[in-house]
């Protein structure tokens, strides 16, 4: 299949450089690496604001280098990551890195790090330092543990994050270990969660003048997204435990094979559109079977129910399978990889995947901006720049240091 037939046709190119969107006009500071905080600049960028990412300038960001594919050693990873900001390479570890990143901060809404707790304070730029020069600066801040508490200063991945969360106990089969979601998800909630934090705290600055601190731990955002998990054990003593692709005691609510080597979901469990699915199936008789007519009995038979939708899901194609029952109105959906997500005319409709320029890959496809505005939409204006892309353009053009100033920073390994 050639791209042009899966691909949406690329964003504007006239659109520009300039941020457009809700978040036109503030200025982020992002420090710190990896996913966690990086994703949040991500998100803020996508919404239109301008963000400058400090990077180290002997290797940069690590997500340089990450990803399962590298094609001419150009990680595509970064290339989501790190899209729409402006790449400045500046060493924090020194002296004159960390007056850079001040000099830089007095001009800026917001400071996104992911740094263990501490790290900014021994470098002089902890938030009551810059905030003395910069009452109106916010600082999201992103760690495994958040800025206080005993375990504040450990060292936090996003999937230790996630295991205290609670959400690796209970992902994957019941007969095999705690499992992983596929998606360095701990990170992407803590970022997103910091990102709602800093929206929140730009609101309440528009009204007092002042900043403040968004703290955004990991094992927090985990637990957040985890329901009714905690009251469930407070109250009664249970304890969620991993059902692999079951809902249970909700069905019919899993996913079943098909004649092709594929997968449905099919997401039938209230009565209504249980009944739907009975007619959908040829086999109207189990709409009104007390063994499967309500809600509980089909909860209490749903290893049995299971197996009767499979043993009609296996004798046809995915693609019929989702035909009847779009015709009676059963939520149903395939099993969606990266083939199915580039060919889907939903997608293309509505430009769920894009082509952004990039100058060695030519047209990178990735997903588009999340969630739709429809009179300030963000947009995607660039990948993943290269390290220190914009170096010149920021110290020099907007911070107003002499090109020797500047050639004094490289040399010195500061720059």
């Amino acid at each position: 299949m050639k791209k042009e037939e899966y691909l949406v046709d690329s964003q504007d190119k006239d659109a520009g450089d300039a941020g457009t969107g809700p978040l036109a006009g503030i200025r982020v500071v992002e420090m710190g690496q990896l996913i966690a905080g990086p994703f949040c600049g991500q998100l803020l960028g996508d919404l239109g604001a301008d963000v400058i990412k400090l990077e180290d300038p002997r290797r940069g960001d690590p997500m340089r280098e990450w990803g399962h594919q590298r094609p001419l050693g150009e990680s595509l990873w970064w290339s989501v990551v790190a899209r729409n900001k402006r790449s400045v390479t500046c060493n924090l570890r020194t002296p004159e890195g960390q007056e850079l990143a001040r000099r830089l901060i007095v001009h800026a809404d917001l400071v996104v790090e992911n740094f263990r707790p501490g790290t900014l304070e021994r470098w002089g730029l902890g938030y009551d330092d810059l905030a003395t020069e910069n009452p109106g600066l916010i600082m999201v801040r992103v760690s495994g543990f958040g800025q206080t508490g005993p375990y504040a200063k450990r060292a936090g991945f996003g999937a230790i994050g996630e295991a205290m969360g609670g959400l690796r106990y209970v992902v994957g089969d019941p007969t095999s270990p705690p499992s992983r979601v596929g998606i360095s998800i701990g990170d992407s909630l803590a970022a997103t969660y910091g990102t709602l934090g800093a929206l929140a705290a730009l609101h309440d600055r528009s009204r007092t003048g002042l900043g403040q601190v968004v703290d955004s731990a990991i094992y927090e955002a985990v637990l957040a997204m985890m329901e009714s998990l905690v009251p469930e054990y407070q109250q009664t003593g249970y304890i969620r435990e991993r059902t692999g692709a079951v809902l249970p005691n909700v069905s019919p609510s899993n996913v079943y094979p098909t004649s092709d080597d594929s997968w449905v979901l099919i997401a039938a469990n209230q009565d209504t559109v249980f009944r739907r699915l009975a007619q959908a199936m040829g086999c109207p008789e189990l709409g009104d079977d007390r063994r499967f007519s309500t809600h509980g009995a089909r909860g209490e038979r749903q290893a049995e129910l299971d197996e009767l939708i499979a043993e009609w899901t296996r004798g046809l194609p995915v693609g019929d399978i989702e035909k009847i029952l779009e015709t009676h109105g059963v939520p149903c959906g395939q099993i969606y990889r990266g083939p199915e997500m580039l060919a889907d005319e939903h997608y293309r409709a509505r430009q769920s995947i894009i082509e952004v320029a990039h100058d060695r890959l030519g047209p990178l496809a990735m997903q588009n901006v999340v969630p739709r505005l429809t009179r300030s939409p963000g947009s995607i204006r660039w990948a993943g720049p290269s390290l220190g892309a914009h170096t010149d353009e920021v110290l020099i053009g907007e911070l107003g240091l002499t090109t020797d100033e500047l050639a004094h920073l490289r040399a010195t390994g500061v720059a």
